[in-house]
């Protein structure tokens, strides 16, 4: 047999550079990721009565209680823009809980994607960002139930009139909002990840973490309630313009600073760098601290 008998797609060394990423590697597998997926999204709803329904009754809950806690009692502004807009207040808190739902979710599953794939990394070689991209796309399949429901609410508040939503062509921009959000929740969940396999105990506050989040983000109420000078340091939260943008598109209406949405695009790109590097420098030794 000739010397080039043999071609070698993959070589496992031990010497790493600090931006070895392995993103061609992982786009390989490609296999793997959509088998990931279709494991998770059964396991999640194996042995449920209701099955994938859970991802519909959920939000549809979580709206119904914000709609009465923060727009009925609390009488919470769900404006996002000054002036005389009617946006259904049912609409805009689905709005904003389907996508804080779906980075939170993502965040916490990659946060554990080293306890999540052990058994599997400490036998079989593969990227391991195989296991964040996974866990995000999995997750993604709630959200595009929630957001097919989503749309056909909206569908019926415009058939009934008196809102000012409207369908106008920024609508098609959701998916690329729902990208940039994804990557800011790897980005999260792995640098948490690559953290907590050595100090466990900060799993703990990932969770407490995320809820604090969650009120310093214009999910329960509209970013009109924020006082104007305080303002510009509350959209440097890199979750606040993106879920901003997001109602902007779906309902047509609403704010929308592309100054701050590059900053948020900027600290994204920033927090998904850092979080792969360090993913890259702990992936080595994680079996041994893990």
């Amino acid at each position: 047999m000739g010397d080039n008998a043999f071609q070698y797609r993959t070589t496992i060394t031990s010497r790493h550079k600090l931006l070895d990423l392995h993103i061609g590697e992982t786009f390989r597998y490609r296999d793997l990721i959509y088998l990931f997926v279709k494991r998770d999204f059964t396991a999640m709803y194996k042995q449920t009565i209701l099955g994938p329904l859970w991802a519909v009754i959920q939000p549809l809950l979580t709206t119904v209680v914000f709609t009465i806690i923060f727009g009925r009692l609390a009488k919470l502004t769900t404006a996002d823009a000054p002036g005389d807009l009617k946006i259904p207040g049912f609409l805009f808190y689905m709005a904003g809980n389907i996508c804080w739902g779906y980075f939170a979710a993502t965040v916490n599953d990659v946060s554990n994607v080293f306890i999540k794939y052990r058994n599997i990394m400490g036998k079989v070689y593969f990227p391991r960002l195989v296991g964040p991209i996974a866990s995000a796309c999995s997750n993604l399949i709630s959200f595009g139930i929630q957001f097919v429901l989503m749309l056909g609410i909206l569908l019926i508040y415009l058939l009934a009139g008196d809102t000012s939503v409207r369908i106008t062509p920024i609508l098609l921009l959701i998916p690329l909002l729902v990208l940039h959000l994804m990557v800011l929740a790897i980005g999260c969940g792995i640098i948490i990840s690559s953290v907590t396999t050595k100090y466990r105990d900060l799993a703990m506050l990932v969770s407490f973490g995320l809820q604090l989040w969650q009120y310093g983000s214009p999910v329960a109420y509209g970013l009109e309630l924020v006082p104007l000078q305080y303002r510009g340091l509350y959209l440097l939260n890199p979750v606040t313009p993106i879920l901003t943008a997001f109602r902007y598109a779906l309902f047509g209406a609403g704010f929308f600073s592309l100054r701050y949405y590059v900053i948020s695009l900027i600290v994204t790109g920033v927090v998904f760098l850092v979080g792969l590097i360090l993913f890259s420098r702990i992936e080595r030794t994680f079996m041994d601290t893990i």
